[in-house]
């Protein structure tokens, strides 16, 4: 069967090596791809976002499955595009990407079923949120409503930075329009754990869990980033929190979604905050998390082909979904100066190393060729994954992995993974 993969950073990557592996797949697309999935798919020089321009590409080469990997087009409707034309495409419709497109939707969906979530109000006037953060208990949480590259959450420690927040999210628009709505939140504690699944409209079925570091410096300190590393599996996901997931939020969230008449079809993620009053959602993703799925697909037993398959079949029931008794870490080399500026074009070495090495990965994020050459071409740049027996085996791998890897301005944090020791 022909594949298509829409997206071009290392979720794509990883889903790409995922799918590849199947004996399934005779020919396999990427757009737009990077200079690191170039070397197993054909890359397509087609925007996230054009989709009518990709459901023709679809339609001429005669695609038999679309995996869609980013948010945007997902919360922007190309899965409707798609199954329009008859196309077999993985992935939420855009009644249903609603789930993370609109954070004021998914915590009002939260609240009417029941499902555990931090207290909040939501906000379209900013004199309104302003006149909130009067009586507010601090720090507190402010979530831009819409899509911001996982970046529009601000933690406020007083009244001050809050009503800067405000301005900031819904006044000058840092996050452009998905500042128009924001949610104002009861700021939580505790460990936080990210939880991917599997969803046929009526089954969940749950992936290996997984925890990221998405602020830029070590220590968890600078601003958010889309992600700077991440580890696999959670100690702190226990059976015990897993079993009250699974009756308090997993099936619940796929419940209450058919009963609004947004049957979900797809990946479901859950950002989870394990508080002393028990585990609470913090989020809710409509697709493969980045980079989650750099530590999560490369344990995947099995062929993902059949899973996806069973999701747009509504079969899910009657397929496995297992993982590898084993762990892995990611280390996300970025350019330095990332989040807010940064240079590329720089040239990148030592990718080879790579090759042949079964427990090794290098996912690339923000790469492109210059002829030849390879080079950055983005913040995040590249992720390099280690698999081991352990947490702590697979998080020596990869920092060890990390050297093999040269180019100017690169930048990493050292300290991702460190949570396994104290757990």
């Amino acid at each position: 069967m022909k594949v298509l993969i829409v997206g071009g950073g290392g979720r794509e990557h990883a889903i790409a090596m995922c799918v590849k592996k199947s004996p399934k797949v005779d020919k396999l697309y990427c757009a737009p791809g990077n200079a690191g999935i170039a070397k197993i798919a054909e890359c397509v020089p087609i925007k996230v976002m054009e989709f009518e321009k990709m459901a023709d590409f679809a339609q001429e080469q005669q695609i038999d499955l679309t995996i869609i990997g980013p948010d945007d087009p997902l919360a922007g409707g190309i899965v409707d595009v798609f199954e329009k034309r008859d196309l077999r495409v993985f992935g939420p419709r855009g009644n249903a990407a609603i789930l993370e497109g609109s954070k004021a939707f998914s915590k009002d969906l939260m609240k009417k079923y029941g499902i555990p979530t931090a207290a909040y109000e939501n906000f379209d006037d900013p004199e309104e949120a302003l006149k909130y953060l009067e009586s507010a208990s601090y720090p507190i949480v402010l979530k831009a409503d819409g899509l911001a590259l996982g970046k529009g959450v601000l933690i406020c420690q007083d009244k001050a930075e809050a009503v800067e927040g405000v301005r900031s999210i819904m006044q000058d628009k840092k996050f452009g329009s998905a500042g128009n709505r924001m949610v104002i939140e009861e700021f939580m504690t505790g460990r936080e754990v990210s939880v991917l699944s599997f969803v046929d409209g009526n089954t969940i079925k749950i992936m290996s869990s997984a925890q990221d570091h998405k602020r830029a410096g070590d220590g968890d300190t600078g601003l958010n980033t889309g992600g700077m590393g991440t580890f696999s599996p959670s100690p702190f996901y226990t059976p015990e929190v897993d079993a009250y997931c699974r009756e308090h939020i997993f099936q619940k969230t796929v419940d209450a979604m058919k009963a609004e008449g947004r049957e979900f079809k797809g990946i479901i993620f859950f950002g989870l905050m394990l508080t002393k009053d028990g585990p609470k959602v913090l989020e809710y993703n409509a697709r493969f998390g980045d980079p989650e799925a750099q530590v999560v697909l490369p344990r995947l037993k099995g062929d993902i082909i059949d899973i996806v398959e069973a999701c747009i079949d509504g079969t899910l029931a009657d397929t496995p979904v297992e993982f590898e008794d084993n762990a892995a870490v990611c280390v996300v080399l970025a350019s330095d100066g990332y989040p807010v500026s940064y240079e590329k074009g720089f040239e990148i070495t030592g990718l080879e190393a790579f090759e042949g090495k079964d427990d090794y990965f290098c996912f690339h994020a923000g790469t492109a060729f210059d002829g030849d050459k390879i080079v950055t071409a983005g913040g995040r740049v590249l992720g390099v994954t280690a698999k081991g027996d352990t947490l702590t085996g697979a998080r020596a791998k990869a920092y060890e992995a990390t050297e093999w890897v040269k180019f100017d301005n690169k930048y990493m944090r050292h300290d991702i993974g460190k949570a396994i020791d104290e757990a």
